[in-house]
């Protein structure tokens, strides 16, 4: 999953960032509300932290921007304002959800785990696709009821595919969702194939069946069809 974290208190943003990572979260930052527009504006995520302060602008504006880039993003606003009427205009402007500071990281990352359910796998905490069940609160697979074992790297691809599947991929957003906004630093995406090929190669040795479709020109599409 990838997440961008839009918080201005440094210490508060390391903190966040250091543990959502360990949680294998992929996750990237911005401090002011110029920064986030412009990485929200480039990149893809699948859910976004936004602090209400923000030097340069206000979260609940960023939140109004967002819902018109990246409709189908998670949003969850953190502010020390425990405030009803920003917690409802945030809410009625599209966010998924409200955290008041101080909270524990513990119950952040629960929030987000519930609210990627709910967007993507339909509330579901295990999600199951043919032979092969993703638990993503243990970051676990399991091919006919086998664990097997991935990469980081190989467990964010699957997850992915899963979150898109019957869609076409390209090998940009692929490469944004492993690498991040490093991948935009890289000479070529040759990486990627090799990512595709191992998981498939894991997938079908466990006696799975090859959901992963090269599509000629555009990129890769997971499908069970």
């Amino acid at each position: 999953m990838k997440l961008l974290v839009v918080e201005d208190e440094i210490s508060l943003q390391r903190s966040i960032v250091t543990y959502l990572t360990e949680m294998d979260y992929l996750c990237e930052k911005a401090s002011t509300f110029a920064e986030a527009l412009m990485k929200s504006s480039v990149h893809h995520y699948d859910c976004i932290l936004v602090d209400i302060t923000l030097p340069g602008g206000s979260g609940l504006d960023l939140i109004r921007e967002l819902k018109d880039q990246q409709k189908d993003t998670g949003l969850i606003i953190i502010s020390a304002k425990n405030s009803l009427d920003d917690r409802l205009i945030g809410l009625d402007l599209g966010a998924d959800d409200y955290l008041t500071k101080p909270f524990h990281l513990s119950e952040l990352n629960a929030r987000i785990k519930a609210l990627l359910r709910r967007k993507f796998f339909n509330g579901m905490k295990e999600i199951e696709i043919a032979e092969i069940s993703i638990d993503p609160a243990k970051s676990t697979v399991r091919v006919h009821a086998e664990e097997i074992s991935l990469t980081k790297s190989e467990y964010r691809l699957l997850l992915y595919f899963v979150m898109n599947r019957e869609r076409v991929l390209s090998k940009e957003s692929i490469a944004e969702h492993i690498g991040g906004d490093q991948a935009d630093m890289l000479d070529n995406l040759d990486f990627i194939y090799s990512h595709i090929k191992n998981l498939r190669k894991k997938i079908v040795e466990a006696g799975g069946q090859d959901y992963v479709k090269a599509v000629y020109g555009m990129g890769y599409k997971f499908t069970t069809i």
